[in-house]
């Protein structure tokens, strides 16, 4: 590994080291970019002392000495090179450009950009036309359409990540306009809000015929988007191979990666228009659409690149804090392991991903729902059961809970429905209540 326009090498971090320069720099920068501490110039790892302390120190640096304010545009994390921990600062190219330390202003001492490998200063002149051209109608500024707003899912979300949300959370988390009213980004976040996302079903591969329209939100975004996942976990069948060694599952799509893609499309959504992005299921593929073009300064190659310029970094910063997304930029790395760019379109006005369903031979193919209950065919149609097995066939860690806002059904009635699938021995719990998960146990008439 070497230094290069996207990558910065530093030894330690000193009170010396110009952290918040790095920072501007790669904020100002089109692509971002990355900085090591723990790295020597000839790019080998060194020990470093308090590697908890040093990236504490940094997030605050970062956060108090720049502006306009980056969070939601960084992340720091630790990376291991030849088994060694060195401390990785992720920065995106931020959309209200020139940003600068604050120290020093709009300044050329407070303004950098990154040259080759270098933090250059800018000059007046550069400072001036980025001011010109910033993006000030982000949805920061956007005044929330009301102002009696209430917060106790987004609180419960961040307590379960063991974070509790104090009485300046609103500030903090980029919550309220400049002047102090609750914003576009409260709204999305609110209990209550007029925001909604749909996932409609069609029986055929156009949208002639429609199955079902199910619509999820008026309420807090981090909830609904919870309840698009579920729902496409419930709806991605998974078909299996019996060989004379082993079963081999092949669901209708990457979980993982359109679990990626669908989180993509809602935090990099232009609400500004008003519309929310959809997602539609044909009977031999899925579409994932998302309003708004590539943000100005990414070209294609860099959306494909997985360069990170959030949209709305405020939703950005609150969604990776509940560990929705796991890092900046990780996103589309993990999506084009599994796809290409050829299932991207790009519109005026939106992007969408569209993804064939895989499909085994018709002659050789058995879901796992049919297998599963074939001791049970005259009482099971459709049923809540194929249901159940099917939430635990994509996630056999699912909560009953999760199940229950999923299925729409009571608490008893899940659980009797477990009961049921228990004794009929097609389901067992595996390691506790708490700390365990579920799994589904195949007839042994049907191993064969």
């Amino acid at each position: 590994m070497i230094e290069t326009n996207r990558i910065e090498f530093k030894r330690e971090l000193t009170r010396e080291l110009d952290i918040e320069k790095e920072v501007v720099a790669f904020l100002n920068y089109r692509e971002g970019g990355i900085i090591y501490i723990g790295v020597d110039d000839s790019g080998k790892p060194v020990d470093i002392k308090d590697i908890d302390g040093d990236m504490l120190a940094i997030k605050n640096r970062i956060r108090d000495g720049i502006l306009p304010t980056p969070m939601g545009l960084f992340d720091v994390t630790v990376e291991r090179i030849d088994e060694k921990p060195v401390i990785k600062v992720f920065v995106s190219s931020g959309t209200e450009k020139p940003y600068y330390k604050k120290q020093y202003g709009l300044s050329p001492k407070g303004c950098f950009i990154r040259i080759g490998t270098a933090a250059e200063p800018m000059t007046q002149e550069q400072i001036d036309d980025l001011y010109t051209h910033r993006v000030h109608n982000s949805l920061k500024n956007v005044v929330s359409p009301r102002q009696d707003l209430s917060f106790a899912q987004l609180r419960i979300y961040y307590a379960e990540k063991g974070m509790q949300l104090n009485d300046n959370f609103l500030r903090s988390l980029d919550l309220l306009t400049d002047d102090g009213k609750l914003n576009y980004v409260a709204y999305l976040l609110a209990d209550e809000n007029g925001n909604s996302m749909k996932l409609a079903k069609y029986a055929g591969t156009d949208r002639y015929e429609l199955i079902s329209n199910n619509e999820y939100g008026y309420c807090c975004l981090l909830t609904a988007t919870q309840k698009v996942l579920d729902k496409l976990d419930v709806e991605n069948k998974v078909s299996s191979v019996i060989t004379p060694t082993r079963r081999i599952d092949t669901p209708q799509w990457d979980r993982l990666a359109i679990r990626e893609a669908v989180i993509n499309a809602i935090v990099h959504n232009d609400y500004i228009y008003g519309a929310p992005s959809k997602i539609e299921l044909f009977s031999d593929h899925l579409e994932i659409t998302s309003i708004g073009r590539i943000p100005q300064g990414l070209s294609r190659e860099d959306f494909f690149n997985g360069v990170s310029l959030p949209r709305n970094r405020e939703l950005m910063r609150v969604f990776r804090d509940v560990e929705m997304v796991e890092s900046l930029g990780s996103g589309m790395q993990r999506i084009m392991r599994k796809y290409t760019k050829d299932n991207f379109e790009f519109g005026d006005n939106y992007v969408r991903m569209i993804v064939q369903y895989n499909w085994v031979d018709e002659v050789q193919k058995v879901t796992v729902t049919e297998r599963v209950t074939e001791r049970v065919t005259e009482r099971v149609t459709e049923s809540n059961e194929d249901k159940i097995l099917r939430l635990i066939s994509a996630n056999p860690t699912i909560t009953i809970p999760r199940m229950m806002d999923v299925l729409s059904l009571s608490d008893s009635g899940i659980r009797k429905i477990i009961r049921k699938l228990q004794q009929q021995g097609l389901l067992r719990r595996v390691d506790g209540r708490k700390e365990g998960h579920w799994e589904i146990i195949i007839p042994e008439n049907n191993k064969d």
